[in-house]
C-alpha cells in the first residue's frame, strides 16, 4: 500500500513531482487509516507561500484533527477542492483523488532528503 514512485515525510505526507518545478502532495494511507473517517478538510488558498515543515492545512476526522505540513517549500498553485466538499475521497484514494495541494517549487533537490517507500515503510512499522 506504499507506492514506490513517491517520496514521504515523517509526518505522513506523500509527495510526487508532477512536472518540472511542481509537486503534488497529500496524506498517506497510514495517516488516513490512523485518523479514521475524514469529515472535514481545510486547505490554503492558491498563491500562499509555505516553508518546508509549515502547517498548511487541517484534516479532521471522527477521532481527531491533524495538521497537514508542507513537505517542501513552495507556493500553492492548486488545491484539491474535491476533498473540501467530499473529504471521504482521502479515505477512498489517498494517493489518487484524495491529493491535497500542488506547489510550485524552486528547489526540487529538496525532494532527495525525503524518504523513499522502503524507508517510509520502516518508519511506519515502528508506530
Amino acid at each position: 500500500m506504499i507506492p514506490e514512485d513517491l517520496k514521504y515525510t515523517e509526518a505522513h505526507e506523500w509527495v510526487q513531482l508532477v512536472s518540472p518545478g511542481v509537486v503534488r502532495f497529500g496524506i498517506t494511507h497510514f495517516a488516513q487509516d490512523s485518523l479514521g473517517d475524514i469529515v472535514f478538510v481545510s486547505l490554503p488558498e492558491e498563491g500562499t507561500a509555505v516553508g518546508q515543515g509549515d502547517a498548511c492545512g487541517e484534516v479532521e476526522s471522527t477521532k481527531s484533527v491533524a495538521d497537514v505540513y508542507a513537505p517542501i517549500a513552495g507556493t500553492v498553485t492548486a488545491r484539491n477542492d474535491v476533498v473540501e466538499t467530499s473529504p471521504e475521497a482521502i479515505n477512498d484514494e489517498p494517493y489518487g483523488n484524495g491529493w491535497l495541494i500542488e506547489l510550485s517549487v524552486e528547489d526540487e533537490s529538496a525532494l532527495e532528503a525525503l524518504m523513499d517507500a522502503a524507508a517510509y515503510k520502516a518508519h511506519t512499522e515502528g508506530q
